[in-house]
């Protein structure tokens, strides 16, 4: 007697997980390349704010970047807490850029 229910279900389940991990890789795939576009703009930026002596932070601009992000994740339903260390993770790297355009 084979157990046909159980592979079926089990074949079903591989079915589900590789169609769901290429819907995974595509959209990893559009967050590098709406990263790519976020940094695009962020360099124009640190150009900008180095050509006229600004300074490479915006401390109340990011606080308020970091409280909208948190509302839309809460809207989203992601926890707000992970978006906020994601935005502040970008934001670090963005000031460093824009502290190298001013060397």
């Amino acid at each position: 007697m084979t157990d046909a229910p159980a592979k079926a279900g089990h074949q079903a389940a591989i079915a589900e997980l590789s169609a769901l991990r290429a819907s995974i890789d595509n959209i990893d795939a559009a967050l590098v390349h709406i990263l790519a576009e976020r940094f695009k703009c962020t360099q124009k930026v640190g150009r900008l704010k180095a050509e006229h002596n600004l300074p490479p932070a915006d401390p109340a601009r990011e606080a308020a970047q970091i409280e909208r992000l948190r509302t839309l994740a809460l809207e989203a339903h992601l926890d707000p807490d992970f978006a906020e260390k994601f935005l502040t993770f970008i934001i670090t790297e963005v000031i460093r850029n824009h502290e190298a355009f001013r060397r």
